[in-house]
C-alpha cells in the first residue's frame, strides 16, 4: 500500500519557494517517492478545524510510511528546512 503526503502550504516569500520547488523532488526520489500534484487552493468550503490560512498544496507519494519517515528525517532534506521556513507555513500529514 502506497503512502501519501499532504502539504497544506501558506507561501510567504515567493524567491524562496521557488528555490525550494527546485530543489524538494530530488530529495523526494532519493527515498523512492515523487510528487503527484501541486496546486493553488481556489475555494475552501468549510476550514471547521480552524486552520491557519493555506493557498496551495502538495501531494507526494511513497511506497511505505518507513520510506515516507526516512525522507522527512533525511539529511538531504534537512538541508532545506532554512530555505523552507523562509518560503513558507506548512503543515505536512501522511495518509494510507
Amino acid at each position: 500500500m502506497t503512502v501519501k503526503l499532504i502539504g497544506l502550504i501558506r507561501l510567504v516569500d515567493q524567491m524562496a519557494f521557488d528555490e525550494y520547488r527546485g530543489k524538494v523532488g530530488q530529495t523526494v526520489e532519493k527515498f523512492r517517492g515523487r510528487v503527484t500534484w501541486r496546486g493553488s487552493v481556489v475555494q475552501c468550503y468549510w476550514n471547521e478545524l480552524a486552520c491557519d490560512a493555506f493557498d496551495s498544496f502538495v501531494e507526494l507519494e511513497f511506497p511505505t510510511l518507513e520510506d515516507s519517515a526516512r525522507w522527512v528525517g533525511s539529511e538531504d532534506y534537512g538541508k532545506l528546512l532554512d530555505v523552507r521556513s523562509r518560503a513558507m507555513r506548512l503543515t505536512l500529514l501522511a495518509i494510507e
